[in-house]
């Protein structure tokens, strides 16, 4: 009696398994034998993506033809009952495959496939796997070096505006990310809520300029054809905004152990609490109101009921302390106005040179002097010595500048210098993180670029900012189901996708 047996009409693996069974050969050859691990290193990488590639090949063809399991009826209302076999590339960072599947279609609207739903396809050519590499590459180097990395890590040459458009579509949902999140349950947070804010400069495409410094670059004549000489940038470039939003633990000082760890003396000052759950970003699109108001909604995410200290810090920018009053009126929060220490000092380190140009130890013990008094609450006192200091060596109003200067800003901001009470509460009295921020967020990325368009640097700005936050990760999970609502919940009537069939078992023929 012959044996009998069931198998598989047909394996869509096949092609795998031989492609497989040809690497194994190779590496059994004798001439693989005679490569340095640096060819075979080489050799095996190429063919182990076109051995990923085929395996992903042969899975998108053992799904079938996506048939669909019911009724397929468009957002339109109109059902598509006509069946018609379609044919799309994916490029993956395997290499590029093909999709067959069958499209749902009516007289004069677009067609459905169930099965590209089900794979949560992207629209255009590129996978989700292809578009992140172009966003987290982007986000570090240039866009020049991230089309050399997706070369070498997908075997696929793109061009640099194919990156950047890949790069903004990454960005797409930044805004309604941070909208709709709110903190997790149990996560430390500080009693202290800080916010600060603070503004720097992008070389722009002429075409991207806000209005008047498009006007006023129209009017420059430039060196060069092709880059910008010394010099001729002022009018050429767009104020980013930058925000940050972060909570700490309450760090109680003396005014004596602030000024001792500050310049000259960096004598080490006391462990401080750790910065807990900062987020930052900036933007170029939107105006210095709209950040910093995302700024407070932020804060009203983390702090809805309103127990925190919320504190607002600052260098002197006249308009960030108009918006952080008027902001804190509008929602209903009390926020403790605190302005950097680190300005303070730079202004007394400037007008020390009137008083003691010759000698450096008396430089700095002037500055030191004056540093304890305005940490002690005493800016207005400083203030007024320095100015009667200059009056009674009969300096000239040039010679002086400096000193009035400084005398301003401490007059002008004494309202924000109650450092002795700031310092007893534990409150932070630097804008080191929203300064650490400009630097890290535009001048590591965006200096050095000959000019940027406003859509691409707002997707770096965007994606830079969500990899410093640390929420990089959850955003591309949030990334990737919008991308479904987008291109399929909301093609289909009542948001309900019509599911593939699923076959109970594979076509099987009996055999002898």
């Amino acid at each position: 009696m012959s044996a009998m047996a069931l198998v598989k009409e047909e394996d869509e693996f096949d092609v795998a398994y031989d492609e497989l069974g040809e690497i194994i050969a190779f590496l059994r050859d004798a001439k693989s034998r005679e490569l340095s691990h640096t060819d075979l290193e080489s050799a095996i990488n190429e063919r182990g993506r076109e051995l990923l590639r085929v395996l992903f090949q042969s899975h998108i063809d053992s799904r079938g033809q996506g048939a669909a399991a019911g009724q397929v009826c468009g957002a339109d209302g109109v059902e598509r009952s006509k069946l018609r076999m379609h044919d799309r590339g994916l490029s993956t960072i395997f290499g590029e495959v093909r999709v067959k599947r069958l499209g749902y279609a009516a007289e004069g609207v677009n067609s459905l496939h169930p099965l590209d739903a089900e794979l949560n396809l992207p629209v255009g050519e590129y996978s989700f796997g292809v578009r992140r590499i172009a966003a987290e590459q982007a986000s570090l180097v240039s866009f020049d070096d991230t089309v050399q990395a997706l070369l070498e890590r997908t075997g696929k040459a793109m061009g640099k505006r194919q990156v950047e458009e890949l790069v903004q579509l990454s960005a797409v949902d930044f805004n309604a990310f941070y909208e709709q999140r709110s903190p997790d349950v149990g996560e430390p947070s500080g009693s202290i809520l800080a916010i600060s804010a603070d503004g720097k400069g992008v070389v722009m495409l002429p075409r991207d300029l806000r209005e008047p410094t498009r006007r006023a670059a129209e009017k420059q004549s430039h060196k060069l054809n092709n880059r910008l000489s010394k010099g001729e940038k002022s009018n050429s470039k767009r104020m980013a905004t930058v925000a940050a939003v972060y909570t700490v633990k309450p760090y109680i000082r003396t005014p004596e152990q602030i000024a001792q760890s500050m310049a000259p003396v960096f004598e080490p000052a006391p462990a401080r609490p750790p910065v807990e759950n900062k987020r930052v970003w900036a933007s170029l699109e939107r105006s210095p109101d709209e950040v910093i108001e995302e700024a407070f909604l932020e804060g009203l995410r983390r702090d809805p009921e309103r127990q925190k200290t919320w504190v607002g810090l600052v260098d002197g920018n006249a308009k960030q302390l108009k918006l952080l009053k008027s902001l804190g009126k509008k929602h209903k929060v009390e926020v403790t106005i605190v302005m950097d220490i680190i300005h303070v000092s730079e202004y007394l380190w400037s007008a020390s040179t009137v008083f003691n140009e010759e000698s450096k130890y008396e430089r700095e013990k002037w500055v030191n002097e004056r540093l304890q008094k305005v940490l002690h609450g005493k800016a207005a006192q400083v203030a007024a010595g320095m100015r009667r200091s200059a009056t009674m060596r009969k300096l000239t109003v040039k010679e002086r500048e400096s000193v009035d200067a400084a005398a301003r800003y401490l007059l002008n901001h004494k309202d924000y210098m109650h450092y002795d009470r700031y310092l007893k509460a534990g409150l932070p009295i630097g804008t080191g993180v929203i300064e650490g921020a400009c630097r890290h967020l535009i001048v590591d990325r965006m200096d050095g670029v000959a000019r940027w368009s406003l859509k691409g640097a707002e997707s770096v700005l965007q994606l830079r900012a969500l990899r410093s936050s640390g929420d990089f990760e959850q955003y591309w999970k949030y990334h990737f189901e919008q991308e479904y609502q987008r291109n399929y919940v909301a093609s289909y009537a009542d948001g309900i996708v019509t599911p593939v069939k699923r076959c109970s078992q594979p076509n099987l023929k009996i055999v002898k």
